[in-house]
């Protein structure tokens, strides 16, 4: 749903719009990919550089596909529902990590990194519109 909506708002002229999701949702998988790397490294496991090409193409696949789907199928409802859809995943994300950081005591820190990450995307969204596209 996330590339459904980069798709919709790059075919429905919204390119701004689709840069700044392109661009949020990289931050996203990246900081989704440290948390998963962590535990391996942790317990000594090295993956092969064939598993990480292959979970790097089974993390792909549905971006690819999720995009072209999102920019030939352009309706302002499903543009909208789609929105929605990726709002509600963040949403459900940043309940889940403010939970996590209460249970863990590590409410300070938990707090301070949801802050940033919404004014890197507050800043982002400002570089994009100020670089004009």
């Amino acid at each position: 749903y996330k590339r459904l909506a980069i798709g919709q708002s790059a075919r429905g002229g919204e390119l701004s719009l689709a840069v700044l999701l392109v661009v949020g949702f990289a931050l996203h998988n990246a900081t989704e990919g440290f948390g998963i790397v962590g535990p391996l490294a942790a317990g000594g496991v090295q993956a092969s550089w064939t598993y990480l090409l292959t979970a790097g193409l089974v993390a792909g696949a549905p971006t690819f596909l999720g995009t072209l789907v999102g920019s030939y199928f352009t309706n302002q409802y499903v543009f909208v529902g789609f929105l929605t859809l990726a709002a509600g995943a963040i949403i459900y994300v940043i309940a889940e990590l403010l939970n996590t950081g209460r249970r863990l005591g590590a409410w300070d820190i938990t707090v301070w990194g949801v802050l940033a990450g919404f004014l890197l995307g507050l800043v982002t969204e400002l570089v994009i519109v100020a670089a004009g596209v």
